[in-house]
């Protein structure tokens, strides 16, 4: 479940929504705000210090702080879902005992009165041995055999499939529950709680679906709890969670649930949040929470589409490729994903791509109200879709719409580490007139000559390769000594991968984010 407006959630709220266009990290995502700082009232931007910075300012400058801000994020049992363990069902690590403050309560272990019925005057007549045996078989009838018995692992995804149809109802209950009996945590989520209602749901099923995949699950709640950073969660958090969790399953999983089966959910779910705990008291030895960084330029491409560059308060250490979440003052406790544009530059300065999209909460007001002087934050890096620098393959790019942006970090990437390989880029848009970047990427090509740039639009209007992406690598090749990457809308993810696996391309030489998170970098 993701803290207080976790990532890459879909907008359909009716206010300005969610991210930017449906490209992965590099479009949206959310998150939630850190805490410790005083709310930031909605529609202020914070006013520069003076005149706007110069661009090239470098980032050990002094960033002004940041005035948005909330108070401790609630953290979420089960976040939204990237890409993604703990064994079943679910154990806890050995070396490390839940806290007390963040253990849920076990369920009832008193034993369930006896349904049996009472032996018949006939048995009874029979005499004590003939009536036991008769007992004995009526038992055997009723109870399913020692085999038969699920696992608790089972049990979870017994759950999950009987709330699977009403998942809208049970996740607002849930909510409603959290906040009725701890409504001081309300104000720590976002206004519009749409998001928050799907990405729970997604996130139950994800653990519920790796409940017995241990590496799986392990790096996946590790990967939210250290974003969960950001929201100010902590492990006394966990408790509150835990228990609307369980009473709003227990409601409308009236099937599945019993003793066993809430006994299972507690053990989960206290495994769940300590392995989340874990992973943010390890990282908070390492980064801050979140950094301050103050834009300093924001140029517009088109009527929709901008690159903002900001510089961040200190040191911001990332791989080409990897995107992270940005929370703006218009928006609080409302985070989005977004790529580097760029591999890591000497003066500091990140840049990212942003389109503005219908009812986009985030990507609007990057878009057409962020100014120079303008103070957004940053959550950690993430995101594994980096170059392997210690092989020699080539590398095949599919960027579509701002998904451009990382593609271009990685020719840059390349470029920095001196060593020539083969890059083919296929840079897919509508039409001409979304090809925003291509004059950057063209004059790349001049003055690197391992690399080649194609752009594809999607429609007819004529031209070597209309009919869009990812069909347009079919004219070429072959990949099979080619590593390949994908960004854009999740759609195109998807067409892509199993364009790339049918022309024959390992799976496993195809890097893309969580297409669940693509799936809500929309706003």
């Amino acid at each position: 479940m993701p803290g207080p407006n976790p990532a890459g959630a879909r907008s359909g709220s009716g206010v300005p929504g969610p991210n930017s266009a449906g490209a992965h990290p590099n479009s949206g995502g959310t998150h939630s705000n850190s805490g410790g700082t005083p709310p930031i009232s909605g529609g202020t931007r914070p006013k520069p210090a003076g005149p706007g910075p110069n661009p090239v300012t470098r980032a050990s400058d002094p960033v002004r702080p940041y005035v948005a801000g909330t108070a401790p994020a609630v953290p979420a049992p089960f976040p939204a879902p990237p890409p993604s363990a703990v064994p079943a069902p679910f154990a806890a690590p050995a070396s490390s005992a839940v806290p007390a403050s963040s253990a849920v309560p076990a369920p009832s272990t008193a034993p369930a009165p006896s349904t049996a019925p009472a032996p018949s005057a006939a048995s009874t007549a029979a005499g004590p041995s003939t009536a036991s045996a008769a007992a004995r078989a009526a038992e055997q009838r009723r109870a399913p055999a020692a085999s038969e018995t699920p696992s608790a692992v089972e049990l979870l995804r017994r759950t999950m499939a009987e709330i699977e149809p009403i998942a809208d109802r049970v996740t607002s209950y849930f909510y409603a529950l959290l906040f009725l009996r701890h409504p001081g945590l309300r104000e720590l989520f976002p206004a519009a709680m749409d998001v928050q209602r799907d990405r729970l749901f997604k996130a139950l099923l994800t653990a519920a679906t790796h409940a017995d995949d241990t590496a799986t699950l392990t790096a996946y709640l590790t990967h939210l709890g250290r974003g969960h950073r950001k929201y100010g969660t902590l492990p006394e958090h966990y408790p509150a969670v835990g228990e609307a969790l369980l009473g709003a399953l227990a409601r409308h999983a009236p099937g599945s649930w019993g003793p066993r089966t809430e006994a299972a959910w507690v053990e989960a779910y206290t495994a769940i949040s300590q392995i989340m705990i874990d992973a943010a008291a390890a990282d908070g030895l390492r980064a801050p929470a979140w950094w301050q960084a103050e834009v300093v330029a924001h140029d517009m491409r088109t009527r929709d589409v901008a690159v903002v560059t900001v510089r961040p308060d200190g040191p911001y250490p990332f791989r080409a490729g990897q995107y992270t979440a940005l929370e703006t003052p218009w928006w609080p406790r409302v985070w989005r994903h977004y790529s580097f544009a760029s591999a890591p530059r000497s003066d500091g300065l990140l840049s990212f791509h942003v389109k503005a999209v219908p009812a986009g909460w985030v990507s609007t007001a990057l878009v057409h109200r962020a100014r120079p002087g303008d103070v957004i934050r940053l959550g950690p890096p993430a995101g594994s879709m980096t170059v392997d620098h210690t092989t020699g393959n080539g590398l095949l790019c599919l960027g579509g719409g701002t998904g451009i942006a990382p593609i271009k970090a990685l020719v840059e990437d390349v470029a920095q580490h001196g060593r020539r390989r083969p890059v083919d880029v296929f840079y897919g848009a509508r039409g001409n007139h979304g090809l925003y970047d291509i004059d950057t990427l063209l004059r790349l090509q001049r003055s690197h000559p391992w690399l080649s740039v194609r752009p594809v639009v999607d429609d007819e209007s004529g031209g070597p390769l209309s009919g869009g992406l990812p069909e347009a690598v079919r004219q070429y090749g072959p990949w099979h000594t080619y590593d390949a990457y994908l960004s854009g809308p999740a759609g195109m993810i998807r067409r892509g991968v199993d364009t790339l696996v049918g022309i024959g391309i390992p799976a496993h030489r195809i890097r893309h984010d969580s297409i669940e998170e693509l799936v809500g970098a929309t706003s």
